[in-house]
């Protein structure tokens, strides 16, 4: 196995959730010996370890964490310290085998409120000199310290580890104030941790949950460039019949996972209140996210087999390409295909649309991953029987290259011209979550697929004469969390053939005017066509704002919204506040895609008005 420090650079890793509260809940009593557990019930720590490993684990911890002479002499322990943390690393290392990490988990001796002394820094060092050396003897691969608050302590243990040749993994635990348990900002605690040459990578775990975890996350991770982890506690416990229960759920969980490697984390997991069945679902979600999933990769075109190919020119595509280019503002407005083989209300609704002259219809493809009708037939019969252009999604999460090849050949040819290329969600997110997704590419992909078959070339490099002439759209989120690394993705979109852009619904128009301008800045010379969602309450609001990640609404939409006395009135504000953002950057974008809420249409074609 190479360096865990190696391969958290090479691709972010799956690291296990709690140790002690999941012994809680096995029914060991609160005032054991978490611990000791190693020697006296080694069967209960293997099953725990063997649970995270099924769950999809690349890292697990071991069940050492309080294992220091300090804790250990409440218990009459103190003598057993070897033991127990040798006897720890082997239980890891039998469940993980060849192919897991282990780390030795280490936590801290000194309580928040105690310091460094004269008296005790001896005894410290000895502690974490056998501690550490136990762990190594029982072939762990590095060593994690968490939970940590006194840099001092921290940093002498850190050295010691070194000197015994084990990576290293500092991690901190903080208040959602932003400070450590000791008082200290965390943003200066990182700086001071990334200039220790003894600390191979840096994490925070523990005390805040998801959400709180990534605020802090988006101040502290470009203080370093360090490998980066992060293992947040299950939200805040709650007081359940008298006992303290951790009531953030996995899919609540994972999403937030999901952004913290979007930032740039390289490693995440749990901590208190966590289990298997949320490190299951993350790392089902995780590995299949671009960036993580390693793709198939698309070959540039052969020129020398193009030769007498003829392409057709992007305005000429089709007539929602014609207005887009022309410079006229388009209009688009989203509807998604029905749970049912009767297609009547949906095609009722493109009608509304078409009467509204409104230039296209926005076609989901399995939007949060829930089933329903097939978005390509639904698009085929709306051309048929409505007459109207759709702008088809179509993600690479279901289908294998070779199937998506397909379709977008098939598609092409009865007659569906406009696509919005996307990369699509996990499976886990919608309501499927046992089901398994293929993403053999992701939208850069995809993108550069769709190119090539323009350019008369298949994906092995077969003439495809006469070519396709799909106008290749693809998605942007101007507040997506590490808008960096949003932008270089659009950048690479638009590299691999991308020929406009429709992003999220906007909510703060700041941000899109603003990543507009970097991308222009970058060379990104594309149509922007602008996400518009009416919202229709302060529910909804509120929603969009605390549970969607990447959805970004402003102090001053919501407290508009808390005005709504009535259900009419949230109605009526929402389209106002679409309406006044529309207005603001209609001099900036090339036309919108109105969502319609809960598949209102009408409420979409009300901010059109």
């Amino acid at each position: 196995m190479i360096s865990i420090i190696d391969k958290l650079i090479e691709t972010p890793l799956i690291f296990d959730g709690a140790m002690g509260t999941v012994i809680y809940e096995k029914g060991v009593f609160v005032n054991a010996c978490f611990d000791e557990l190693n020697i006296t019930n080694a069967k209960l720590i293997k099953s725990i370890h063997k649970e995270y490993v099924d769950a999809g684990c690349d890292v697990i911890l071991t069940n050492t964490f309080g294992a220091n002479k300090f804790k250990l002499e409440k218990y009459g322990l103190a003598e057993k310290i070897y033991d127990i943390n040798f006897n720890g690393a082997k239980i890891a290392k039998e469940i993980a085998g060849e192919k897991i990490y282990v780390l030795g988990s280490v936590g801290p001796c000194l309580n928040n409120d105690s310091v460094i002394t004269v008296e005790n820094i001896d005894n410290i060092k000895e502690n974490y000199n056998i501690q550490i050396q136990a762990l190594k003897d029982g072939g762990v691969n590095g060593i994690i310290f968490e939970t940590f608050n006194n840099i001092e302590e921290l940093e002498i243990a850190v050295e010691i580890v070194k000197n015994k040749q084990l990576p290293v993994i500092a991690s901190l635990s903080c208040t959602k104030e932003k400070e450590t348990l000791s008082g200290l900002n965390i943003k200066d605690a990182i700086i001071h941790l990334d200039k220790n040459p003894n600390i191979d990578a840096i994490g925070l775990n523990c005390t805040i949950g998801p959400h709180a975890m990534l605020s802090v996350l988006e101040d502290v991770i470009k203080l370093t460039s360090k490998p980066f982890i992060a293992q947040p506690n299950a939200g805040q416990p709650q007081n359940i019949d008298g006992r303290m229960i951790y009531m953030a759920t996995p899919e609540y969980f994972t999403t937030y996972c999901q952004n913290y490697i979007r930032l740039g984390v390289r490693g995440v997991g749990g901590c208190c209140g966590t289990n298997a069945s949320h490190i299951k679902e993350m790392a089902k979600t995780i590995k299949a996210l671009s960036g993580v999933k390693k793709h198939v990769q698309i070959g540039n075109i052969k020129n020398e087999n193009t030769v007498n190919i003829a392409i057709k020119p992007k305005e000429e595509k089709s007539n929602f390409a014609k207005k887009l280019f022309s410079g006229e503002k388009v209009s688009t407005i989203e509807i998604t295909p029905p749970r049912s083989v009767i297609l009547d209300t949906m095609l009722e609704k493109v009608r509304l649309c078409k009467e509204a002259g409104i230039d296209a219809i926005n076609i989901p493809d399995g939007p949060r991953a829930s089933s329903r009708i097939s978005p390509m037939v639904a698009s085929l019969v709306i051309e048929k029987e409505i007459g109207m252009e759709t702008i088809l999604h179509y993600c690479c999460r279901d289908r294998n290259l070779i199937g998506m090849q397909s379709d977008l050949l098939g598609g092409y040819a009865a007659g569906l011209k406009n696509y919005l290329i996307i990369t699509g969600d996990p499976p886990k997110l919608g309501d499927y979550p046992d089901a398994t997704a293929v993403f053999d590419i992701d939208a850069v992909g995809l993108t550069k697929v769709v190119y090539n078959l323009n350019h008369g070339q298949d994906i092995a490099g077969n003439v495809i004469n006469p070519p396709t002439a799909i106008l290749i759209g693809v998605g942007a989120n101007p507040c997506a969390v590490d808008k960096e690394k949003e932008l270089q993705h659009l950048y690479n979109k638009y590299n691999a053939g991308a020929e406009y852009v429709i992003t999220q619904p906007i909510f703060d128009y700041k941000e899109l005017l603003k990543f507009i301008e970097n991308a222009n800045k970058k060379g990104i010379n594309l149509p922007f066509v602008a996400g518009i969602w009416p919202l229709v309450s302060l529910k909804n609001a509120l929603f969009l704002k605390n549970e969607v990640p990447g959805v970004v609404i402003p102090d001053e939409v919501i407290n508009r919204m808390e005005k709504a006395k009535t259900k009419d009135d949230g109605i009526k504000i929402g389209i106002d506040i679409a309406r006044e953002i529309k207005e603001k950057i209609h001099s900036y974008v090339n036309g919108y895609q109105i969502s319609a809420p809960f598949g209102k249409t009408e409420l979409a074609l009300e901010v059109l008005k």
